[in-house]
C-alpha cells in the first residue's frame, strides 16, 4: 500500500477516535444505548413490515394481476396493505376471543372449587399427621401488629412495582404506535425506498463490491422470507395436529388449546411447550387426571414435530438440510435466547447458501482449468 499523507491522516485520526472511545468509554457506552433504544420503534417496524410484505406481495399479485386500469393500480398498494394488516389482525382477535375468555373462567373455577379442595386436603389423615398439635399456640405468640406493618411493606412496593408496570405497559404501547406507523410508510413507499437504496448503493460502493452486497441483500431475504412462510406453515400443522388430537383422545378445549399452541409455534422448538402449559392448566379446571395425559401427548407430539417435522418443513422451504436446522435452533437459543431461536436458522441458511455456491464456482473454475496436456480436468 502506498504510504502517503492521506493514508496517514486516516490512521491517525481512527487512532484518535479509538482512543477517545476507550477512554471514555462508560459516556461512548451511554451513548450507544440511548441511540439503540431510540431506534427500536424503527427497528420493529421495520420487521413488522417485512412480515406484513410478505402477505402483502400475495395479495398485490392476485389483485387483478391482468388489469391495466388505472384506478387499479393506484389502488393495489392500500388495499393490499390494508388487506394485509387486517388478515393479521383478525387472525390475532380469532386467537384471543378464543383463549382469554376460556381462560378467565378455567380461572374462576379453580377458584370456586379451591376451598373444597383445601378441606377435603385438610380432611386426609395423613395430612392431619403433618400438621402440628400446637397449633394454635404458635398462631397466639404471633406478633400481630408486626406481621401487618410487614404486609403494609410488601403492599406499598408492590404499588410501586404497579406503577412501574404501567408505565412500561404505557412506554410499549407508544413504542408499538410508532412502530406501526413507520411500518405504514413503509409499506406504502417499499418501491421508492428500494430505488433509494440501489442509488446509495451504486453511488456509494465500487463496482466490485456493488455485486457481492446485492447478492448478499438478495440472499439474506429469501431465507428470512422462505423462513417465516416456512414457520407459519409448521404453526398451522402443529395447532392442527394439536387440536385433532386433542379430539380423538376427548381432551377438552380441543380448538382453543389447538389455536393457542399453533400461536406459540411461532416461536421455534419452545413456542409449543408455552401453549401447552397454559392448556394443561385449563383442562387442569376440568380433570387433573385429564391435564396429565394431556401433557404427556403434547410431550410427544412436541418430540415428533422437533425432530421431524419442522426440520423437513422449515429445512425444506429454506433449502436447509434438518440437521442444520436444530443446530442453528439450538446454538442460538443458547446463545441469544428466543431471539436466537428466530434469527438463527434463515442467518444459517443464508450462509450455508452463500458457502454452497460459491463451492460451485470453485469447481466450475477448477474444471475449466486446463492440464498440462493443454486438456480441462
Amino acid at each position: 500500500m502506498e504510504l502517503n499523507w492521506k493514508t496517514c491522516r486516516r490512521v491517525g485520526l481512527a487512532a484518535f477516535l479509538l482512543y477517545l472511545a476507550i477512554y471514555y468509554w462508560k459516556s461512548v457506552s451511554g451513548l450507544i444505548g440511548l441511540l439503540l433504544g431510540a431506534c427500536v420503534p424503527l427497528v420493529l417496524g421495520g420487521a413488522i413490515a417485512y412480515v406484513i410484505n410478505i402477505l402483502m406481495g400475495f395479495y398485490e399479485r392476485h389483485y387483478f394481476p391482468r388489469s391495466e386500469a388505472a384506478a387499479v393500480k393506484k389502488s393495489r398498494r392500500l388495499v393490499c396493505m390494508l388487506g394485509a394488516v387486517c388478515t393479521v389482525v383478525l387472525v390475532l382477535f380469532l386467537v384471543v376471543r378464543l383463549v382469554v375468555p376460556e381462560f378467565i373462567s378455567c380461572v374462576n373455577a379453580l377458584i370456586q372449587r379451591a376451598p373444597a379442595a383445601v378441606n377435603k386436603l385438610l380432611q386426609n389423615p395423613t395430612v392431619q399427621k403433618l400438621i402440628p398439635a400446637d397449633i394454635e399456640q404458635r398462631l397466639a405468640s404471633i406478633n400481630w401488629v408486626e406481621l401487618v406493618g410487614k404486609v403494609q411493606q410488601v403492599l406499598l412496593s408492590g404499588f410501586t412495582g404497579a406503577a412501574s408496570a404501567v408505565s412500561s405497559i404505557f412506554s410499549g404501547a407508544v413504542t408499538a404506535l410508532f412502530a406501526l406507523i413507520f411500518a405504514v410508510y413503509i409499506l406504502l413507499g417499499k418501491d421508492t425506498l428500494g430505488r433509494q437504496c440501489g442509488r446509495v448503493i451504486d453511488g456509494y460502493l465500487k463496482p466490485s463490491w456493488r455485486k457481492r452486497v446485492r447478492y448478499i441483500l438478495t440472499l439474506l431475504n429469501n431465507s428470512f422470507r422462505s423462513y417465516v412462510v416456512g414457520q407459519c406453515t409448521e404453526a398451522v400443522i402443529l395447532g392442527g395436529l394439536c387440536m385433532g388430537g386433542m379430539t380423538l383422545f376427548r381432551f377438552p378445549y380441543a380448538t382453543m388449546i389447538g389455536a393457542l399452541v399453533g400461536v406459540t409455534a411461532l416461536i421455534p422448538v419452545a413456542g409449543a411447550y408455552i401453549g401447552a402449559g397454559v392448556g394443561a392448566f385449563m383442562i387442569l379446571s376440568v380433570s387433573p387426571e385429564k391435564a396429565l395425559w394431556f401433557l404427556v401427548y403434547i410431550v410427544v407430539l412436541q418430540q415428533l414435530e422437533g425432530n421431524l417435522i419442522y426440520p423437513r418443513v422449515v429445512g425444506s422451504s429454506i433449502g436447509l438440510p434438518g440437521i442444520f436446522v436444530l443446530a442453528a435452533v439450538t446454538v442460538g437459543g443458547a446463545m441469544f435466547g428466543v431471539l436466537g431461536m428466530l434469527l438463527g436458522v434463515p442467518i444459517v441458511a443464508a450462509l450455508y447458501q452463500a458457502v454452497r455456491d460459491d463451492l460451485a464456482r470453485r469447481e466450475r473454475e477448477d474444471a475449466a482449468t486446463p492440464k498440462l496436456d493443454g486438456t480441462a480436468q
